[in-house]
């Protein structure tokens, strides 16, 4: 993503700002995270969350700050953590350090002209798996804080393991149906967008129809978004400048958010 980011930046209208870069939401070097915001100053924005995928296993914040600047151009204070990889430190620290990042965001984000209580997470694939989770499972201790989750072309559902990256990931889980978004949906879970394309043979449409099926069926609330000829990069790319015709995704996001107050 680091190109896209060059070549989006280079393009980019002069009306958002990075506010901080780097800055600790815990101890270790991981937990960095950035914010950006409209140029023009003001309070109470609503506040988005984005989480980079890589397989959990690689990404780092700065080659998303296309993500950052797209929502800020939209009204968001929008925060990009890092999180531990993999290899770093396995399964479930990165959903940890997620969490962590999401209470600073609570704590803290009104200093830089957000509302913490219009906090939304989204992610792209294994980072929507980290927004979805948070959103849905409550011992992550974020439910209450989520009003609203996006996934683009995220994991759900991979029992049993789909890929040697989900096995990788989990494979040392003791409780492997707890690791899986589908397995937590709930009547009062926040609204869910969970938007992918049609043509993504890396994580499978089934995972989005899956999670918006079983979210519905308890009583809560999804919006599925299937975008035609868009493979598993897509939706993200879609953010970003140069491939913004490709997929109305930043339409999309703008909407949904809009609808549920945020």
């Amino acid at each position: 993503m680091r190109a896209l980011n060059f070549v989006d930046a280079r393009l980019a209208r002069r009306n958002t700002r990075r506010l901080v870069r780097d800055l600790p939401y815990g101890p270790e070097a991981r937990r960095r995270l950035d914010i950006y915001a409209p140029k023009r100053a003001a309070a109470d924005r609503p506040v988005l969350v984005f989480f980079y995928g890589g397989n959990w296993d690689s990404g780092d914040k700065h080659d998303y700050a296309f993500a950052g600047r797209a929502f800020a151009e939209l009204g968001y204070v929008t925060v990009l953590p890092d999180y531990h990889h993999i290899h770093e430190q396995p399964y479930p620290a990165f959903m940890a350090d997620a969490a962590a990042a999401l209470a600073w965001v609570r704590s803290h984000v009104r200093d830089y002209g957000g509302d913490p209580d219009r906090i939304a997470v989204a992610g792209h694939s294994a980072g929507a798996y980290i927004a979805i989770t948070l959103a849905l499972d409550p011992r992550w201790g974020a439910v209450d804080m989520v009003k609203a989750g996006i996934g683009l072309a995220g994991p759900y559902d991979f029992l049993p393991f789909d890929s040697p990256v989900t096995r990788r990931t989990f494979g040392h889980v003791a409780d492997l149906p707890a690791t899986q978004p589908v397995n937590h949906v709930r009547a009062d879970a926040p609204p869910l967008l969970l938007a992918t394309g049609d043509a993504d043979t890396t994580v499978y449409p089934r995972h989005s129809q899956a999670l918006a099926e079983r979210l519905r069926a308890a009583g809560g609330e999804a919006e599925l978004i299937l975008y035609p000829g868009i493979t598993h990069t897509g939706p993200v790319k879609a953010i970003a400048r140069p491939f913004r015709g490709h997929a109305p995704v930043l339409r999309d996001i703008a909407a949904f958010l809009a609808k549920h107050g945020l």
